[in-house]
């Protein structure tokens, strides 16, 4: 039996580009049963501490339940003013009270894009320093930038020299995550 691997773009918009690059690098594992979920399938409510005392949306714990079912994550930060996306800190923030280490230590590729230069790297650079609290295992990063020139759906990513970091990086997330079973 395959081991699973799921992706997701932590954005809500529906022309996401990390979706798209989360979806990408799902290509570069056909030895994994590989899905990409989008976060708009588990729309919740603005959190806040008199709404959890309500219920917690179902949207949240199928959200968990999505995670648990991986044997390995891809993830891919989008960016709005140098911070996460409300839609998916508002996720985050919602499965964190349910458990605490929502990330469930599952191997995880972590991914950035953004139109600009720096590729969406304040986005993962919060990732990296607030994910392993939460269970994040990060094995290793990458971030593009300037999605729009370096990066067409049918060809992939087009520079070169990106195209080869990216593979590199691929690479090692194969060995870690090979040496850690």
């Amino acid at each position: 039996m395959k081991k699973k691997i799921i992706g997701f773009g932590a954005s809500i918009s529906t022309s996401s580009i990390n979706k798209v690059l989360a979806a990408y690098a799902l290509t570069f594992f056909p030895e994994y049963e590989v899905e990409l979920i989008d976060l708009n399938d588990y729309e919740v409510p603005v959190f806040s501490v008199d709404c959890e005392k309500e219920n917690c949306p179902a949207e949240a714990k199928a959200f968990l339940a999505k995670l648990k079912e991986a044997d390995v994550l891809v993830c891919s930060m989008a960016e709005h003013n140098r911070n996460w996306t409300v839609g998916f800190k508002n996720l985050f923030d919602w499965c964190s009270r349910l458990d605490l280490k929502l990330l469930q230590n599952k191997p995880m590729l972590l991914l950035s894009t953004s139109p600009g230069g720096y590729g969406a790297q304040n986005s993962m650079n919060i990732a990296k320093t607030i994910f392993p609290a939460f269970g994040g295992n990060i094995q290793t990063t990458f971030a593009l930038p300037k999605f729009y020139e370096n990066f067409q759906e049918t060809q992939g990513i087009l520079d070169p020299t990106l195209l080869a970091e990216f593979k590199e990086q691929i690479a090692a997330f194969k060995t870690k995550v090979t040496e850690e079973n």
